[in-house]
């Protein structure tokens, strides 16, 4: 099966004078039946208020940060690790314990 995948915006860092927006803090999260797992990060940016396109912190979405946010990563890298870990904690190959008592 596969996981479904949930990008969410934890927090952003921004400049006061213009609202250009200079730090994002994301999380994705991947769900696969009742396995889940999930990964977090932070991304720098370089706001230029004079730019086409701009939009200040007051007017932004969630969603569009996340579209900032995946155009910097390897979207598909991130989900198939993430996938990974969920398909390896639902068929695990290892275990931790001793057979004494």
């Amino acid at each position: 099966m596969a996981a479904t995948f949930v990008w969410k915006i934890a927090n952003t860092e921004y400049n006061l004078s213009d609202g250009g927006v200079t730090r994002v803090h994301f999380k994705v999260e991947g769900v696969d039946g009742e396995h889940s797992m999930g990964a977090q990060g932070t991304l720098d940016f370089e706001p230029d208020a004079s730019a086409d396109g701009f939009t200040a912190f007051d007017s932004l979405t969630e969603s569009q940060v996340i579209g900032w946010v995946k155009a910097k990563l390897d979207v598909e890298s991130i989900e198939a690790q993430i996938q990974a870990k969920i398909d390896e904690k639902a068929n695990p190959v290892t275990a931790v314990g001793m057979p004494w008592s």
